[in-house]
């Protein structure tokens, strides 16, 4: 792969985002990918824009320096610049780090190219901009990170409580991706005894380690200055130091350590202490417990994933400065304590690799490849998005019943068929379900122009008393062109259905409707969309298959379609049944539909000629009949009312398929 990295912030200032960048990069190349690190200039005389140096190609554009906090540098390039940057290197992913100003620019540019983006949440500007008391500022900062996530590809959250937040931001596509840790570097056989006695010598040492700026809260540990015997190390440098230094007194300030020298002072603390509560993660925190140093936290936001309570660390209450001193009393007075959680909190962290980490987030590279296709397809802007569900293990099954309408009947899919008569995709995914399956029945009780009450009412309940084990539901896209419909009160509905065929063990398998790709239909994006998302919940919660046809952009695809413009072709129908029987598990199902298309997509009869009398023979029928109140449907019957044998053949599914 090639990746660019695109970041908010990085070297020579050194803080959790360009760490994370830096180790990514790292492993990236050591997995053989080709890596883009593109971030603000900030100044730094050992490398220039474009050089290749040992942390990978990198581009730093001009930025300027942050009111109040110099060290942290803000690019905001132009789209088209940052485009031109992403052209040049032709990535195959975009990653934003910490994505906010620079990180914006960099979505749009990507937006612009077609590429996958794949956000990493790392800080919370939300908490930054309460925290600082800018008038006004909490609700832009709100709007602007869920306008970020929610264009990107794929959104990593660290912790749980990052997770929840973005959530309730209306954020999908959330995946959880915490944070390595060089077990190798911090490791308790660094402590030195020698370094404590320049620090404190005799005395228990309490330690933080982190940036010194409002957000960090490090005020808050002026509860501990004073206590007998135990002494305060602040580790780290920023806006803050000159006043924190006032504000604890007798507290020892080491300014900024880095690589073996931090690693040596923070296995050399007896307790560790972290008062923040907007970290999103807190890799110090994590770095302390690869050290065997047993951790006091707040018990807010990353932190709460990483400290369990009473067994390598506490967390305290939020804002309990009184329940802060007495935790870290508990530990401090206590050795043999102290060697307990310090053992638990190193094993806490083995598992926690950068190498397992950086494999994980080349699983995300690949997943968000996979989904941009369907972003690109997706018209109902700011609504959930479909997902790309992994196939699960495929199941045998003997009794099968189709339920639906036209689609479902078939209507349109000639292909080797007696005229007047249809095949579809729910008869092409029988076949495939018979395979291997001993004695295989099959019933199809869909009829042309059926709605969601024909479901509720006819369909549904004659499905169960022919006692199947698996039923598909592919059922509302005539409620949801019909004037006034409701898509949450049509899900409903069909949630019911569902749940009394999951009641029976039989399986569901539940289709969402789709629209072909015509202006005349946009008018019904939304509603397609609202039902649809009320589909993969009803699917999530009774724990039905789902075959979500927002993540299969071909279906929009023109050629899909038959002559009438509204109904699937022969081929339309070979692919939503290929995707069917993926969506089930069935083994091999889309390299033999890819085979079945490649052996049918350029026979002439494969796809209908355009009617140039559309109007005549299509449109104005429909017309009459809904004036005269009647529908296409009327007085037609089940093609397979009751259950038949599919006979299991020999030959590959792509002959037997046309």
């Amino acid at each position: 792969m090639r990746i660019a990295l695109v970041a908010e912030s990085f070297l020579p200032h050194m803080n959790g985002v360009t760490h994370s960048v830096l180790q990514m990069v790292r492993h990236l190349e050591r997995r053989g990918h080709d890596t883009l690190v593109i971030a603000p200039d900030a100044g730094a005389r050992d490398h220039s824009p474009g050089q290749r140096t040992a942390r990978g190609d990198t581009v730093l554009l001009p930025s300027m320096p942050m009111p109040s906090y110099p060290d942290v540098r803000l690019a905001y390039p132009s789209t088209s610049r940052l485009a031109r940057v992403l052209r040049d290197f032709q990535p195959d992913v975009v990653h934003l780090a910490s994505p906010f100003a620079l990180g914006w620019k960099g979505q749009a540019a990507a937006d612009v190219l077609r590429l996958p983006t794949v956000a990493v949440y790392q800080t919370d500007m939300i908490a930054y901009a309460e925290r600082y008391g800018l008038p006004g500022a909490v609700p832009l900062a709100t709007a602007h990170v869920a306008r970020v996530h929610r264009r990107a590809t794929l959104t990593l959250a660290p912790s749980s409580a990052s997770e929840a937040q973005l959530t309730a931001l209306g954020i999908d596509r959330l995946r959880r991706w915490g944070r390595g840790v060089d077990a190798e570097r911090f490791r308790p056989e660094r402590r030195s005894d020698a370094w404590r006695s320049r620090i404190a010598p005799g005395e228990t040492l309490v330690g933080y380690v982190g940036r010194l700026a409002t957000e960090k809260q490090v005020e808050d540990l002026r509860v501990l200055c004073g206590l007998p015997g135990l002494r305060l190390v602040i580790i780290g440098d920023g806006p803050e130091r000159e006043r924190l230094a006032k504000r604890l007194p007798g507290a020892v300030f080491t300014g900024f350590l880095g690589g073996e020298r931090l690693a040596r002072a923070l296995a050399s603390l007896d307790v560790f202490v972290h008062p923040g509560e907007s970290e999103t993660f807190c890799q110090t925190v994590q770095e302390a417990l690869a050290s065997g140093v047993p951790v006091v936290a707040t018990g807010r936001g990353g932190p709460v994933d990483l400290v369990r309570s009473s067994i390598d660390g506490w967390l305290y209450r939020p804002g309990d400065l009184d329940d802060l001193r007495e935790r870290v009393l508990d530990l401090a007075g206590d050795d043999a304590k102290r060697r307990s959680f310090g053992t638990a909190a190193r094993g806490s962290v083995a598992a926690r690799t950068w190498e397992s980490l950086g494999d994980r987030l080349l699983d995300y590279y690949r997943e968000a490849q996979r989904l941009r296709p369907v972003d690109d397809a997706w018209r109902a802007r700011g609504m959930t998005r479909p997902e790309r569900v992994e196939p699960p293990r495929p199941r045998a099954w003997k009794r099968y019943v189709a339920l639906g309408d036209s689609l479902t009947e078939g209507l349109c899919d000639t292909s080797r068929m007696q005229n007047g008569a249809y095949r579809g995709w729910a008869d092409r995914l029988s076949t495939m379900l018979a395979q291997g399956a001993g004695r295989f029945e099959y019933a199809n009780l869909a009829v042309r122009s059926r709605r969601v009450r024909d479901l509720v009412h006819e369909q549904a309940p004659q499905a169960l008393t022919m006692a199947p084990d698996l039923v598909s539901v592919f059922m509302g896209a005539n409620d949801l062109v019909s004037h006034g419909a409701e898509p949450v009160r049509l899900a409903a509905q069909v949630e019911q259905v569902v749940r009394d065929i999951r009641a029976t063990g039989a399986d569901v398998l539940l289709v969402t409707p789709f629209l072909p790709d015509r202006r005349a239909a946009r008018l019904f994006v939304r509603r397609f969309a609202l039902y649809a998302i009320e589909l993969r919940r009803i699917a999530a919660e009774t724990d039905s298959y789902l075959l979500d046809a927002a993540a299969l952009p071909a279906l929009g695809d023109r050629t899909m379609y038959a002559d009438d413009r509204v109904h699937l072709s022969s081929r339309g129908h070979r692919y939503l049944a290929y995707r069917a029987a993926e969506a089930l598990g069935i083994p091999d199902a889309e390299e033999l539909g890819r085979l079945d298309d490649t052996l049918h997509g350029s026979s002439p009869a494969a796809e209908p000629p355009v009617s140039t009398g559309w109007l005549r023979v299509h449109a104005l029928p429909w017309m009459w009949r809904r004036v005269r109140g009647r529908t296409a449907g009327d007085g037609v019957l089940p093609k397979h009312a009751d259950c038949i044998v599919i006979p299991i053949r020999d030959a590959p599914e792509s002959s037997k398929l046309g």
